[in-house]
C-alpha cells in the first residue's frame, strides 16, 4: 500500500458529472476499528491479494444540514455538501427499510460548495424535500476524514474499501472516528459479509450500525441512540415458504441491529428490552424453521442468540426492578417505606449486568454472529444441507406453513394450560413462555389475516393473558434480585424494605390471580382464526 497517491496528485474518479444524479442505491457494511487495527487490516492477505489498484488517499470535509426542528433527521434523511480536493458534491441519503446495510443515495455536483436542492430529483425522493428551500436549512455538524480508498475484486464482486480516520465536530464538541467501509459496486452483497468475516481473523473489528450522520446528530444534540420496535413482517399471500423465511429472519436481523447502538452506548432500558425481544422472536423463528426443514446452517446462529439472550436477562430484570418495582411501590399504601437504600445498592448491580452485555457485544464471537447472520440472509443459507423432502416445503405457499406453525404452537399452549386452576408457579411460568412463542408466531403471519377481525380478537386475548401471567410472575423474578442485594449489606432498614416489597408483591399476586382464570378461559374458548 506504500506510495499511495494523495488527493492533491490525482483527479477524483468519483466526481459527479454536471446535471447528472447517481443511481439512488448504496450497499455498504461498516466495521468499527482503532487506527492500529486499520493498519493491520490494510496489510491483510485478503486485501493485498485481491486489490485491483494501488489506491488513493483523499481528504474529505463535509457539512451536514437540517432545519432548526430537524425535519430531515425525523424522516431518516441526511443531507451534506462534501469537499474532496477541488470538487464539491451534494449528497442526500435516506434509510432503506428491511436491509440494514442498504440506503437510498442521490449525488449531484455542488460547484460553489453550496446546497442546490433543485439539482436533486425531488419528485423521486418525495417528502419532505418538496417543501424545503435552501434558506430553511442550516449547518448542524461537520466531518473531517482522511480516507484511503482501494478497489477489490473478490469472488466475482467489485468492492470499494475505505479506511477512514477523522473527527466529527458540532460546535465545541468533537468525536474521533475510525472505521472501515466496504461498499458494493457490483456483485453479491453476501461478499461484503464474507470479507468482513475474513478481516476478523486479522483484527477484532465490530459491526457499526450507525452512519456518520447518525453519530453526528447524537454529538450535536447530545442524544442517545434510538430504540426501535419490530415492524410487521412484510409477508404477502403470494409468498412461498422460502420467501417467508427470508422476510421473517430479515426483519428479525434488522430489528436486532437497529437496537445495537442503544445497548452498546446508551443506558435506556428500552434498548435492552427491544434487543431481548428481537432475540426471542428470532429464536422462535429458528425453532419453527428447524422443525420444518432442520437446516444445519442455523445451528451456530441459534447458539449465539441463546448466549446473548442469557446475558440480557439479568439486565432486563434489574431494569424492571429499578424502573417499575421500586417506582410502583411508591404509589401503594406502603409508600412510606424508604427504598432509596435498595436503589443505591441495585444500581451498581444493574451496571455490572450492562457491562457484561457490552463486553460480549464487543467480542469477535458477537461480531462473527452478526456478520454470519447477514451472510446467511444474502445467500439464503437455510437451503444448504437440508434433506430433499424439505426442499419441496420451500416451494409451498406461505399459508400452508402458517397454518401448521400456528396450529402446533396453539396446541402446545392449550396443553400446557390444562388444569389451569391447579397450576403452580413453575407451570404457569412455562405456560407464559409458551404463549410468548405463540404470540411471536402469530405476529409473523398476521399480515396474511390483516382484514380478519378474528385474528385481532385472538391476539388481543392472548396478549392480555400473557401480560397477566407476567404480572403474577414478577415476585418470582424479584426474589433472586433481593437475595443478591441482601448479600451486599446487613443494614436492618434495607432488610425491612425488602420484606415490604415481598409482601406487597404477594398481595399483587393474589389480586392478579383473581382475573387469571377468567382470562385463560376466554383465550381457551377463542376460535383459532387460521382454521
Amino acid at each position: 500500500m506504500d506510495g499511495t497517491p494523495s488527493e492533491e496528485t490525482q483527479a477524483d474518479p468519483q466526481a459527479v458529472a454536471p446535471g447528472q444524479a447517481n443511481a439512488p442505491h448504496e450497499i455498504e457494511l461498516k466495521l468499527r476499528a482503532s487506527p492500529e487495527m486499520i493498519e493491520r487490516v490494510r496489510q491483510a492477505p485478503v486485501i493485498v491479494q485481491n486489490a485491483r489498484n494501488r489506491g488513493v488517499t483523499r481528504r474529505l470535509e463535509a457539512i451536514y444540514y437540517d432545519t432548526p426542528d430537524r425535519l430531515l433527521e425525523r424522516h431518516a434523511i441526511s443531507l451534506r455538501v462534501r469537499r474532496s480536493g477541488q470538487h464539491y458534491v451534494q449528497t442526500l441519503k435516506r434509510a432503506a427499510s428491511g436491509n440494514p446495510i442498504a440506503r437510498h443515495e442521490w449525488e449531484t455536483p455542488a460547484p460553489l460548495g453550496k446546497l442546490d436542492l433543485a439539482q436533486l430529483p425531488i419528485a423521486e425522493i418525495g417528502d419532505p424535500l418538496g417543501a424545503l428551500r435552501e434558506e430553511m436549512l442550516q449547518p448542524v455538524f461537520s466531518s473531517k476524514v482522511r480516507r484511503r480508498l482501494l478497489k477489490l475484486e473478490l469472488d466475482g464482486a467489485l468492492i470499494e474499501i475505505a479506511f477512514d480516520e477523522g473527527v466529527l465536530e458540532a460546535g465545541s464538541r468533537s468525536r474521533a472516528l475510525a472505521e472501515i467501509e466496504l461498499e458494493l459496486k457490483a456483485g453479491d452483497a453476501a461478499t461484503l459479509y464474507e470479507l468482513g468475516l475474513s478481516l476478523l481473523d486479522v483484527a477484532a473489528l465490530q459491526i457499526e450500525t450507525a452512519s456518520k450522520a447518525e453519530r453526528g446528530y447524537r454529538l450535536a444534540f447530545e442524544a442517545a441512540p434510538a430504540v426501535t420496535k419490530a415492524p410487521p413482517v412484510p409477508i404477502v399471500a403470494d409468498d412461498n415458504v422460502d420467501a417467508a423465511i427470508a422476510k421473517i429472519l430479515g426483519q428479525g436481523y434488522a430489528h436486532l441491529l437497529a437496537n445495537l447502538s442503544a445497548v452498546e452506548t446508551g443506558d435506556d432500558p428500552d434498548g435492552v428490552h427491544q434487543m431481548r425481544v428481537a432475540l426471542r422472536r428470532l429464536r422462535t423463528a429458528f425453532s419453527l424453521f428447524d422443525r420444518e426443514l432442520a437446516p444445519p446452517a442455523l445451528a451456530p446462529l441459534v447458539s449465539e442468540a441463546k448466549r446473548l439472550a442469557r446475558l440480557l436477562g439479568p439486565a432486563r430484570n434489574w431494569d424492571v426492578f429499578l424502573t417499575q418495582t421500586l417506582t410502583g411501590i411508591g404509589k401503594t399504601p406502603v409508600s412510606d417505606i424508604d427504598c432509596s437504600g435498595l436503589r443505591k445498592l441495585a444500581e451498581p448491580l444493574q451496571a455490572q449486568s450492562y457491562a457484561a452485555i457490552r463486553e460480549r457485544l464487543a467480542s469477535p464471537e458477537a461480531t462473527r454472529f452478526f456478520l454470519s447472520f447477514g451472510c446467511l440472509l444474502e445467500r439464503r443459507g437455510w437451503r444448504n444441507g437440508i434433506a430433499s423432502p424439505a426442499m419441496t416445503i420451500l416451494a409451498e405457499p406461505v399459508s400452508s406453513l402458517a397454518r401448521r406453525a400456528l396450529a402446533r404452537s396453539h396446541r402446545k399452549s392449550v396443553k400446557r394450560g390444562r388444569h389451569f386452576k391447579q397450576m403452580g408457579v413453575e407451570a404457569r411460568h412455562e405456560l407464559r413462555l409458551s404463549l410468548k412463542k405463540l404470540r411471536y408466531t402469530t405476529e409473523f403471519f398476521l399480515p396474511l389475516h390483516a382484514d380478519d377481525p378474528a385474528a385481532g380478537k385472538y391476539l388481543k386475548r392472548m396478549a392480555r393473558l400473557q401480560d397477566a401471567l407476567g404480572a403474577a410472575n414478577d415476585a418470582v423474578t424479584t426474589q433472586p434480585l433481593l437475595d443478591e442485594i441482601r448479600r451486599c449489606t446487613d443494614a436492618p432498614g434495607l432488610h425491612y424494605a425488602t420484606g415490604a416489597i415481598i409482601g406487597w408483591q404477594r398481595r399483587e399476586q393474589v389480586e392478579a390471580a383473581k382475573g387469571l382464570l377468567r382470562k385463560w378461559r376466554k383465550f381457551e374458548a377463542t376460535k383459532p382464526f387460521w382454521e
